[in-house]
């Protein structure tokens, strides 16, 4: 720091700044997060409707630039980073919301207005197609001067194709200003523009802010279902997880049980639907209904009853297919032997 710097740093300012600056230090002190906004451009009015739309949620501070500087280096702990855009007419902004709300909130407050002659075009202006409303006269060729395709139809002036008279950047001119009013085209938004937030020992920029909260928490959303999935598959649990883990390991229990036709109390009833379904599917591929007991006589056979009940039990347990086809193996396995000894098991009763 340079000798004339020191001076200025010690020397006494007026009593009356020094209180502003102590207001300001404590409503910077008051909220966790702090932020610069724009206000250029804000009729006086339209700004103290914004104000009081804020009331409860965020408050505005307006002060002297030099008084805002000299207030956030005094509570410094990185408030200071805010005095970069410290500069035109700005203000103070104060919320114990996250920057993140008070972006959206801030961007949602903007209001439509019109663009003076002079002005900076914030983006490309567009007069639309469709009839103006403007009856026949001298404000076609005027249409026409500042570039949009227009002519008389039907009695009245019509733009005849959207037409772009200005891009973004450049200066509106004075014929383009009063086309503009003419037409009640308000191609720029008024509000409170955010410079820079500082919250939890973080300086945000309004491109860190700016995000989609849809698809956001469409992110959230996937992420935490695919961590959900990840936790099951690897048997992990958690608060979140333990009750499918357990109705999965249920499910895998009650599938061993009914292969294994053990006979539990709560198996009983599908084990007999099992048994019931196999009977039926035997009785229905016996021709001579002589042969068949009076109660299965003229059944049809069950739509692959037991293919069914594995499948479902499958799919309560949730088992993967390498799982699967384990069981298939071992089912084809077994049926192989059994159907042997079936058949040793008739040839001696016919020796």
């Amino acid at each position: 720091m340079s000798e004339s710097e020191a001076v200025r740093k010690t020397e006494t300012i007026p009593q009356w700044k020094q209180e502003e600056v102590d207001e300001l230090v404590d409503f910077i002190d008051s909220y966790s997060s702090v932020g610069v906004v724009g206000v250029a451009g804000i009729p006086s009015r339209q700004l103290q409707n914004m104000r009081r739309d804020l009331h409860g949620s965020a408050e505005v501070r307006m002060s002297r630039n030099t008084l805002v500087r000299r207030a956030l280096e005094e509570v410094g702990e990185g408030h200071e980073q805010l005095a970069e855009n410290i500069n035109g007419q700005v203000a103070l902004i104060g919320t114990d919301d996250n920057p993140f709300g008070l972006f959206q909130q801030l961007e949602a407050s903007k209001t439509p207005a019109p663009i003076n002659a002079g002005e900076i075009a914030p983006n490309d202006i567009v007069i639309p197609e469709g009839d103006t409303g403007v009856d026949p006269g001298p404000f076609v060729g005027e249409l026409q001067q500042v570039g949009a395709e227009a002519r008389i139809m039907d009695g009245s002036i019509q733009v005849t194709a959207d037409s772009t008279v200005l891009e973004a950047g450049e200066e509106v001119s004075d014929e383009l200003a009063n086309v503009l009013g003419e037409l009640g085209i308000e191609p720029k938004e008024v509000g409170l523009d955010l410079r820079s937030v500082y919250s939890e020992g973080v300086l945000f920029e309004p491109e860190e802010l700016a995000i989609d909260v849809d698809e956001y928490r469409a992110d959230i959303e996937s992420a935490a279902a695919a961590a959900r999935n990840l936790s099951i598959n690897a048997e992990y649990p958690t608060t979140q997880t333990v009750g499918a883990l357990l109705a999965k390991a249920a499910g895998q229990a009650k599938s061993v049980g009914l292969f294994a036709a053990i006979e539990d109390p709560e198996l009983m009833p599908d084990l007999v639907s099992k048994a019931d379904g196999q009977v039926r599917a035997l009785a229905a591929q016996i021709d001579d209904e002589e042969a068949l007991p009076e109660e299965l006589r003229g059944v049809e056979a069950p739509a692959a009853t037991e293919e069914a009940d594995t499948e479902e039990s499958s799919d309560e347990a949730e088992t993967d297919d390498t799982e699967d086809e384990a069981d298939a193996d071992a089912d084809t396995d077994d049926d192989d032997d059994d159907g042997g000894d079936a058949g040793e098991g008739l040839g001696a009763m016919f020796d």
